[in-house]
């Protein structure tokens, strides 16, 4: 018989009809009740087992973490909680599991314990719920930019170009590390690496993707990223996924109108499509948050948090105007921000961006024309010589979650801003080019995709949101 996913059986109107599932025990008590699970919802449904008739070595390898299948009646569940539940005729134990070894009891772990077995974390009911959001939230992007016309392009992994210019990058290589090739001047002879110069993973996307821009107008990369950076913050990541919309024609406002339509679409979707998830893992945060101090705690619920999002439309404010809200604000004064902002041409922290969307709006905030020698050398300068035409979004609970500007198409500027940046023209010719063939005002963002399963699970470190994390002295499997 063709087994049924547990979603569709909880979903089901119809009882009396044989059945059969296969799932993973989750729990197994007083040696008749399965709760049967095999990840297609949050949800675990009750397998009966008739116990007395079931053979003795049976029901000793019934153990949480053991692969069954089971075959039975569906029926009206007598117990509170589901609908329905399997009254087993026949049980097959697909695959054993040692209780004694097995990590994931059916009891509360610590989030470093479950990093620390990340082969099996999936199969906890918070990270069940974290990976299915992550699944339809990867989903939404696609379903949004295809609805809209947009051409998905894979652009390189392994690059010749740093894009944002911090030279935090790694290095690809198949040079005999052991024995590196020099040449005259005593430095490593990469003319006779695999590609003939130096090469790193990317960054991001956004410098191919503007080509592709201008000639097919409008364009997204989604893939994967690498930084190189030493950080091990609950915010930071060495491999990520990124998401890099780029338009030709658009200026800066019409990059404000995407970036907020976008966001708030992906959003509303996934609360559709996750419901289940969601309240579980809102739950879940508010049983953690139980255990903060007053002080600490949100304002706001997940589910609340989310529709904050949705409900209002996203203020938008000039950094300029932002930096004197803040100046003179209680917590600057009284110098309770850690940052304190004393002058224009601060960089903006993240206490100071919620301060901004929880405090004194009170809705997600877009900031725009920030000083140009705060942000990258592609970003265009506006008139007074000073700022570039750069956005930020910012959210409550996390600040930043979407950066992009409008796009520096004017070659010679472009060209002043790289040599005042020591950023090599020779190395970034076909990036020039588009510059001096057919150039036009064009737009763009970048989001990085964990920090948006972030923000829509309500999970506190980046570590939690993504499968396998990489991070400084850590790529186990």
């Amino acid at each position: 018989m063709k087994h049924t996913k547990v979603k569709d059986l909880l979903n089901s109107a119809v009882t009396l009809q044989e059945v059969n599932a296969k799932g993973w025990v989750r729990t197994f008590r007083n040696n008749q009740f399965i709760a049967l699970n095999d990840g297609s919802t949050i949800n675990n449904i009750q397998c009966v087992v008739d116990f007395e008739n079931t053979p003795e070595d049976i029901l000793k390898r019934i153990t949480t973490g053991a692969a069954v299948s089971v075959t039975g009646t569906l029926v009206e569940s007598k117990g509170a909680g589901q609908k329905v539940e399997i009254q087993v005729a026949k049980l097959e134990i697909l695959g054993d599991s040692d209780p004694e070894k097995f990590p994931m009891q059916p009891k509360k772990h610590s989030l470093e314990f479950l990093r620390e077995n990340a082969h099996l974390r999936v199969r906890t009911n918070a990270f069940g719920a974290i990976m299915r959001v992550r699944s339809v939230l990867s989903f939404a992007v696609h379903s949004y930019f295809q609805q809209k016309g947009f051409v998905y392009v894979n652009t390189p992994i392994i690059t010749g170009a740093d894009a944002e210019g911090a030279g935090e990058m790694f290095q690809v290589t198949s040079l005999p590390l052991e024995n590196l090739p020099k040449n005259e001047e005593g430095n490593i002879d990469y003319k006779k690496d695999f590609f003939g110069k130096h090469t790193n993973l990317t960054v991001s996307g956004q410098l191919e993707g503007e080509t592709f821009a201008m000639a097919l107008g409008q364009i997204y990369t989604f893939g994967p990223t690498f930084r190189a950076e030493n950080s091990n913050t609950s915010r930071h990541l060495a491999e990520f996924w990124m998401i890099e919309p780029e338009v030709a024609f658009n200026d800066l406002d019409d990059n404000m109108d995407l970036a907020e339509d976008f966001i708030q679409y992906v959003i509303k979707y996934t609360m559709e499509k996750c419901s289940d998830d969601l309240k579980f893992l809102e739950s879940r945060l508010l049983e953690e948050e139980k255990s903060k101090p007053q002080a600490e705690r949100s304002e706001m619920s997940l589910l609340e948090k989310l529709n904050f999002v949705l409900d209002n439309k996203f203020k938008r404010v000039s950094y300029t105007e932002a930096i004197d809200i803040l100046r003179d604000s209680t917590p600057n004064k009284k110098k309770k921000f850690q940052y304190i902002i004393n002058e224009w041409g601060a960089d903006l922290q993240s206490e100071h961006e919620r301060y901004l969307v929880e405090k004194h709006f009170k809705c997600p905030v877009i900031l725009f024309d920030y000083p140009a020698n705060i942000k990258a050398f592609y970003m265009r300068l506006n008139e007074d010589g000073k700022t570039v035409r750069a956005m930020d979004i910012l959210f409550p609970g996390i600040g930043e979650i979407v950066g992009g500007s409008q796009r520096e198409e004017r070659y010679d500027v472009l060209i002043e801003k790289m040599k005042a940046l020591g950023i090599s023209e020779e190395e970034l010719w076909w990036y020039l080019d588009t510059r001096k063939f057919g150039s036009a005002v064009h737009s763009g963002f970048g989001l990085g995709f964990e920090r948006l399963v972030l923000f829509v699970t309500g999970m506190s470190n980046i570590r939690d949101v993504i499968p396998f994390p990489r991070t400084p002295m850590n790529a186990e499997f």
